[in-house]
């Protein structure tokens, strides 16, 4: 065997979301905190994406993390985040994953019952709780950076639909929150692929039609997400509701999307449907579930904003080497429209 690049990779999911960790043979990658490390591996090195996520090695489907050291003293690590066509600056799915990982395979020891830990991703510092129990992390409670709605009940304009009202929110990514009863969703699996289509096709027209540019990085990406909202529903005080998030190039989310929770949080206490402290169970199309809450108000540059406390187990499904060989006719790999909605 001739491997000329090797990657140890931790493979985990949450809600059904499969988000994997690189561990080792990525080395350190210039930056004075983890956002310009992102820069430098979305600028200079997305062929370890493509290598990772595109086919054959991986799919549409898959995340990945990249371990880096941290750059704030306050953190024992770093990541980097890369999905299928961007570098977000945080994700709640990918940050339950790298905790379980990082805790499972000893890389930060495991304190039992409770293990408190601090992880520097692109948007800033993500403060972790861990429940632990026999060597396994069984519950992930993460403190998102701020979030807070750019704009609440705007109107929309989309071909086929004449105007829609939606609401523009940030949770780590940039989302438009369209209501799925409007739209006659149900938000259940087998609507996947037209919840997909119009998905794309909703985000698209937001990032043309409402500015969504954040008060203090403009640096982060705009509109990349679009979440169905399904309704709310409160039984014995606690909030439910089903939501669908697109990711591009025009895929579902399998979880409940970690800041597709938090935008929605932010929405709601924007509208007034929420309360601090108040929980929130946020479920997806498959029907798995995390569990939320607004720990404190903040604001961001001119927004009012929420400081969002979201919850969920992660799994480990294997332990791999990816490598590459010299004469791979794919060395970045290859998409296909057929389940590659875009070719991108």
């Amino acid at each position: 065997m001739r491997w000329s690049r090797v990657v140890n990779v931790v493979k985990c999911h949450v809600g059904g979301e499969i988000n994997n960790v690189v561990t080792g043979g990525i080395g350190d990658v210039p930056g004075a905190t983890v956002f310009e490390k992102m820069k430098h591996f979305r600028d200079n090195q997305d062929d370890l994406r493509q290598l990772l996520l595109h086919e054959p090695r991986g799919a549409v489907t898959h995340c990945v993390n990249y371990i880096v050291p941290a750059t704030d003293p306050q953190a024992q690590l770093g990541y980097v985040i890369a999905e299928s066509t961007e570098y977000p600056a945080m994700s709640g799915s990918n940050t339950m994953c790298v905790a379980t990982a990082l805790l499972e395979t000893g890389m930060i020891p495991m304190v039992e019952p409770v293990t408190d830990i601090v992880l520097e991703a692109p948007a800033g510092l993500i403060r972790i709780r861990c429940t632990c129990e026999n060597g396994k992390v069984t519950g992930v409670e993460f403190e998102n950076q701020p979030a807070f709605a750019y704009a609440v009940e705007v109107p929309l304009e989309l071909d086929g639909y004449g105007t829609l009202t939606v609401d523009v929110a940030w949770g780590g990514m940039a989302y438009v929150l369209a209501d799925a009863e409007a739209l006659g969703l149900k938000l259940v699996p087998d609507e996947a692929r037209d919840l997909c289509e119009l998905g794309q096709r909703l985000k698209t027209a937001a990032a043309e039609q409402i500015p969504a540019q954040h008060p203090t990085n403009p640096e982060f990406a705009g509109i990349t997400q679009t979440e169905f909202v399904g309704p709310l529903s409160r039984h014995e005080g606690v909030l439910t509701a089903r939501n669908a998030v697109v990711v591009s190039p025009g895929r579902l989310d399998r979880s409940p999307c970690g800041t597709g929770t938090s935008a929605r949080l932010a929405v709601l206490k924007a509208k007034g449907l929420i309360e601090v402290g108040e929980t929130f169970v946020h479920e997806s199309v498959i029907g798995s579930r995390f569990t939320s809450r607004i720990d404190r108000l903040t604001s961001v540059g001119d927004y009012e904003a929420v400081v969002p406390r979201v919850t969920g187990q992660a799994y480990i499904t294997e332990l791999s080497q990816v490598g590459l060989d010299p004469a791979d006719p794919f060395p970045t790999g290859y998409t296909l429209s057929d389940n590659w909605p875009t070719g991108h």
